[in-house]
């Protein structure tokens, strides 16, 4: 049986007056962990190392407010070794440094230290190579949790020393669990029905349903639809420009489109555009599609797609929406064909297999006497007095038989 810690995080919640419920009533035990059952069932290696008090190092990846912050605190709780908590947003490595001294310290009386970094990500490469040789040799063990993907933005030598344990966005039927569970701790008087239009507003995140209850409760009237509406505002779309939701969603829209799905295409524009997409990156992409996925099939379709950005570029948000919806459109129902993708494919490689192979005489340049005499242009057959259907060749010769097209 693991002795119960009694580490507590470095910075303690101050007594206010207002504390957020999201913060209050976190949970303090696995199983009170909702939404992240794939990690955290019987016989599943995180829950048995938590058991056993063998943590190993790790990142927690997943979406703003689906637990990650809340496991570190149950497994806070749940450790024998000294417990410490940093924010990557507000501290350097300076502090990180202490920390390593004193757990160096605590290695000479066999007592472990855990390290829990908030927003891993906003470490730059350099900052996260100080923790690498303590990582390594088992001064710390290291507990990183970011909303971006590790694999951009965590060093590739760190992450090969960490298990990286990926967090689901949390669904619909979760967050309702979350919030009845608040619900009846704090008896707050609502509808299930409108428990339910919180969740669907706060789009995965526990911690933001869970504040939205907390401010409609405040207001010590009958919680209703329209004095949650107001409180959200504006439903928040979780989208990153720089990260891999950015990535994830264009390949969506360029798969769609590929695929002659213009619904599924139109959707994924409207959501990337929703989130703040820049129109003129979406406007290059589909540039790059007409020529990639569309190609000879229908010539038209690169002329639309640039004269798409070129309006974009005119107008801007947000009447450039319905031009990027009529190019989508227009892409997607349009035939296809990747013959001059794959032909440029095929004849790079052969550049790549062949090197620099020399041009053939008889379609070289012959601007000198001297180019003449080395038989340059020697033999050219010039095309419209064959009426185009002169024989030779224009490739190098072991490529002289070759189709590309």
């Amino acid at each position: 049986m693991v002795k119960k810690s009694q580490n507590k995080f470095k910075h303690k919640p101050q007594k206010t007056r207002f504390r957020p419920w999201a913060d209050e009533l976190r949970p303090t035990k696995t199983q009170e962990l909702i939404g992240q059952e794939e990690l955290l069932s019987k016989n599943k290696f995180l829950l048995r190392a938590i058991k056993q008090d063998k943590i190993p190092s790790m990142v927690l990846w997943g979406p703003p407010g689906s637990g990650k912050t809340t496991l570190a605190q149950i497994i806070a709780q749940q450790t024998s070794s000294r417990f410490i908590s940093f924010s990557a947003a507000t501290g350097g490595v300076k502090e990180i440094k202490k920390i390593i001294a004193k757990a160096q310290n605590d290695q000479v009386k066999e007592k472990n230290t855990i390290l829990f970094i908030d927003e891993i990500h906003r470490f730059n490469k350099s900052q996260q190579d100080v923790l690498l040789p303590y990582v390594e040799d088992g001064t710390i063990i290291l507990i990183g949790a970011t909303t971006e993907n590790p694999s951009f933005e965590v060093n590739a030598a760190l992450l090969s020393r960490t298990k990286v344990f990926v967090f689901n966005r949390l669904d619909l039927t979760a967050l309702v669990k979350i919030l009845k569970r608040i619900k009846r701790l704090k008896k707050v008087d609502i509808d299930d029905s409108h428990l339910k239009l919180i969740a669907h507003l706060a789009n995965g995140d526990a911690r933001a349903a869970i504040n939205a209850l907390q401010l409609a409760n405040n207001f010590k009237e009958k919680i209703n639809k329209e004095l949650i509406k107001e409180i959200f505002q504006k439903q928040h779309l979780l989208y990153d420009k720089d990260g891999e939701e950015h990535y994830n969603l264009i390949s969506a829209l360029h798969k769609s489109l590929r695929g002659g799905d213009a619904d599924a295409a139109l959707y994924w524009l409207m959501r990337m555009l929703e989130g703040g997409e820049e129109p003129l990156y979406i406007a290059r992409r589909l540039i790059r599609f007409a020529s990639e996925d569309i190609g000879l099939a229908n010539n038209t379709a690169l002329l639309m797609a640039v004269s798409c950005y070129q309006a974009c570029h005119f107008l801007g948000l947000p009447e450039c929406d319905v031009i990027l919806g009529q190019c989508v459109a227009y892409l997607a129902k349009s035939k296809k064909s990747v013959r001059v993708y794959q032909a440029v494919k095929r004849s790079r490689a052969d550049i790549k297999k062949y090197g620099n192979l020399p041009v053939p005489l008889h379609i070289r340049n012959a601007p000198t006497r001297l180019m003449k005499d080395l038989n340059y242009g020697k033999d050219y057959k010039y095309s419209p007095d064959y009426n185009y259907k002169e024989k030779q060749s224009y490739l190098p010769k072991p490529l002289k038989k070759t189709k590309y097209l």
